[in-house]
């Protein structure tokens, strides 16, 4: 016979989980000895080890004293259907695992696979880092409110990076990251997206190079956070405006404000005679406004 100290130790608990468990109707309190001590046998081992398993297992313990009355069939119904749950959590448990361990990688984290290759291809070709942080924020909020569509979304970026145009525009950009806004590579930079988008969306159509399922709210969220770390994104917008183009995550064709072209924003660019760095040359609509 064992005392309530020998019985929690042979199953692995507390004094005090045994005398839980014998307060919620779960293990029956064996009968006082002369001296007044309860004393317990190996059944009573037997029946806290099946409680201690079970409620580590995370069954609720009404569930585990349902169970210690169950007939054999009903247990081993029950202990599978456990475990079925079991194996679920873990998988789950692994996916965050392997979550975790790509925080080595960098900016992995929270992000589609597909998307992580592309954001490592524009590495390898080059990009500047802080181009990269806008698209993989940019990202992380697209993946957020349609998760179902990130892959059809970056396979077509994976087909725009095949041509030459769209690596030239972020090589471009990337050159253009530290000057100012009236810089004659913003210029360039412009003709060259402009053009670029003009071809894309007679190829390809217009629906091609502005997908309209990203919400307005979004696209605001995510034009904040490009103008934020690429400076000059917004310089580049008045001049796409002058060129036929508006937006920056969500691009739409517009006319071209009159008199304001391809030479009007070299002008602009050129410094005398024309606006101000950094602020919308008239009949252009500011992004701020």
């Amino acid at each position: 016979m064992l005392t309530i100290g020998e019985l929690a130790s042979y199953a692995g608990v507390t004094v005090r989980a045994v005398r839980h468990y014998h307060a919620k109707g779960l293990l029956p309190e064996p009968e006082r000895d002369h001296s007044g001590y309860r004393r317990y046998d190996a059944g009573a081992v037997i029946e806290l080890i099946k409680i201690r398993t079970l409620a580590e297992a995370g069954v609720p313990l009404a569930r585990v004293r349902e169970l210690l009355r169950a007939d054999e069939a009903e247990f081993a119904a029950a202990v599978a259907e456990i475990d079925t749950r079991l194996r679920a959590e873990i998988r789950e448990r692994q996916r965050h695992r392997r979550r975790i361990a790509r925080l080595a990688a960098g900016d992995n984290l929270a992000l589609p696979r597909e998307v992580a290759g592309f954001l490592d291809r524009l590495r390898a070709l080059g990009v500047d880092e802080r181009i990269i942080r806008v698209e993989r924020d940019g990202w992380v909020a697209l993946a957020a409110q349609a998760p179902g569509r990130v892959r059809e979304w970056v396979a077509r970026k994976q087909e725009q990076l095949a041509g030459s145009g769209l690596v030239d525009f972020y090589l471009t950009l990337g050159q253009a990251l530290d000057r100012t806004g009236d810089d004659p590579r913003l210029v360039e930079l412009a003709d060259k997206l402009a053009d670029y988008l003009s071809r894309i969306a007679e190829e390809q159509g217009e629906r091609y190079v502005d997908d309209a399922d990203i919400a307005p709210p979004l696209a605001t969220l995510m034009d904040a956070l490009a103008f934020d770390t690429v400076p000059p994104a917004r310089r580049l917008i008045e001049l796409l405006e002058q060129r036929g183009w508006t937006g920056w995550t969500r691009l739409t064709r517009v006319q071209p404000a009159r008199g304001r072209g391809r030479a009007a924003g070299r002008a602009d660019a050129a410094g005398p005679g024309g606006a101000r760095a950094g602020y919308p040359p008239p009949g252009v609509t500011s992004p701020d406004s």
